[in-house]
């Protein structure tokens, strides 16, 4: 789950990570309030979306006067905010964060993640801040340095230390990004987050450290730990087919090919995807129906698939451990005729009640091509789209 920067620094705060003062706002009214509160002379706007690169965007903004605080606010407000992270259609802005201006004399990066491969958490620092770091990464790798953490001992000083030395930072700039440092990592382990990225991270003339920008992602799967975060969750800013399929306790992610996917287990899912790319096919979604699903569950996830209007084709492959292959037998059969299905549907069942699921499948009168094997699916499916179109 990830959450809007004005929400990551004030969760950050908490843990006495430093922040410059702001506050939200809905309106251009508010935003003019805000500002007044801080005191002036220079304030920054910055809409409030689920994506980078919202400064080359033109979502943040430098204003020197109180009235232009307003107006900016006013213009960003449900404007169509387009990065390279939001695609062409954009997101629209339905709140900006008003902060207090910051003397920065140097940008810098820190990140901190999950690393999945070491068991821990991951600090990622460079000079080059402001920059995306995935860019970095590429063009100039020996800038990015990594400190990873064990767990048995959490973050010591001397972790720190080297983060801080690595970043040229001198003098009392060095014991403010120790404490930075140390406060960060409680926060990654004390609310789950799975990624924490500061950019930039600002050296002010004064030799302070600040999180200029803020971004926190959680662990889905830890959030019933941290109902506070929970209630943070933006149902706008997420997809409209991710958040429905939520609802029904089904794990779906739109991707960008033509073939949808409905699979029971994750590791599962995963072989199908890979298997359709493998047979010159491209997988339209991820969707995972879990163990337990009901005829509803499947149903609906059908429905799910269907309204995507790039998917050209549907392969449903199930393997029936504690699932029963004629439940889903019933529900592809029950959501194909519910939603008249016009493009080709290839129907893997394997495992508990399969000969009955096949059955009822071959009787249904719709025109369901049956495979034997998941090889067998993959390669069905993509003759079909390819014939179709």
């Amino acid at each position: 789950m990830n959450i809007h920067e004005y929400q990551a620094k004030a969760l950050l705060t908490k843990y006495g990570v430093t922040v410059p003062r702001g506050g939200v706002a809905y309106t251009a009214d508010e935003a003019k309030t805000v500002a007044e509160g801080l005191g002036g002379p220079v304030w920054v706007v910055k809409a409030q979306i689920h994506a980078g690169g919202r400064g080359k965007g033109g979502g943040v903004k430098v204003v020197k006067s109180l009235d232009a605080v307003a107006e900016t606010a006013q213009a960003m407000i449900g404007m169509q905010l387009v990065t390279h992270q939001t695609g062409p259609e954009g997101k629209e802005v339905k709140r900006v964060y008003i902060e207090e201006g910051c003397d920065i004399a140097r940008e810098l990066y820190l990140g901190a993640i999950i690393d999945r491969a070491k068991d821990c958490v991951t600090f990622m620092a460079s000079t080059e801040g402001g920059m995306d770091i995935e860019e970095v990464a590429e063009k100039t790798p020996e800038k990015i340095l990594m400190v990873s953490v064990d767990p048995a001992t959490g973050v010591m000083p001397f972790h720190a230390r080297k983060i801080a030395f690595g970043l040229g930072l001198e003098g009392k700039q060095v014991g403010a990004a120790v404490k930075f440092i140390v406060a960060l990592y409680k926060a990654i382990v004390d609310t789950d987050a799975s990624l924490v990225e500061i950019n930039p991270l600002v050296v002010t003339g004064g030799g302070d450290v600040i999180a200029l920008d803020a971004k926190m992602n959680f662990d889905d799967n830890a959030l019933y730990r941290h109902k506070d975060i929970a209630d943070l969750r933006d149902p706008d800013e997420e997809d409209p087919a991710e958040r429905e399929a939520a609802q029904y306790d089904l794990n779906y992610i739109k991707l960008d090919g033509n073939i949808g996917c409905m699979v029971n287990g994750a590791g599962l899912a995963m072989a199908t995807m890979d298997i359709i790319q493998l047979n010159g096919g491209t997988p339209a979604n991820f969707l995972d129906v879990g163990g337990g699903a009901t005829r509803e569950k499947v149903t609906e996830a059908f429905k799910i698939i269907l309204k995507d209007e790039n998917v050209e084709g549907i392969l449903v492959n199930i393997f029936g451990g504690i699932m029963r292959c004629d439940v889903i037998a019933e529900g592809v059969v029950a959501a194909a005729k519910e939603v008249a299905l016009s493009v080709p549907l290839v129907v893997r069942l394997e495992g508990t009640n399969v000969d009955l699921g096949k059955k009822i499948l071959a009787e249904s009168g719709l025109p369901i091509l049956s495979a034997d094997d998941l090889g067998d699916a993959a390669e069905k499916i993509v003759k079909a789209v390819k014939e179709a179109a």
